[in-house]
């Protein structure tokens, strides 16, 4: 008989903000840019996305979501996968500098 025991739970309260999302029931084709979108029309697409995260009262959740499982693509909680991408790598040379200011001086640096 298998052993249940060590998997963990049901994580649908891990996704229950979503049911709450104002995309939900929108075309997921205006949140992810078609294969060699470039320029006004994929700027025009992203910014109507963007209306609709704007007044969606999961944003913040949606956005999380999207920053911590590194979603590559799509707009998440009005944020761009190019957007996405800064904010990680801005944490990214936060951490790098306080790790290398405190191996230097022997201070703990708290990142900003």
């Amino acid at each position: 008989m298998a052993d249940f025991s060590r998997l963990p739970g049901p994580n649908a309260d891990l996704w229950d903000w979503q049911l709450l999302a104002a995309c939900r029931g929108v075309d997921s084709s205006l949140f992810f840019h078609p294969e060699g979108e470039r320029g006004a029309a994929r700027s025009a697409r992203e910014n109507s996305a963007k209306e609709v995260c704007m007044r969606c009262p999961v944003r913040a959740e949606c956005a999380a979501h999207a920053l911590a499982v590194r979603e590559p693509y799509g707009v998440w909680g009005g944020l761009t996968e190019d957007e996405r991408e800064e904010l990680m790598g801005r944490a990214r040379n936060r951490l790098v500098a306080a790790t290398a200011s405190a191996s230097a001086g022997g201070e703990t640096a708290a990142p900003h």
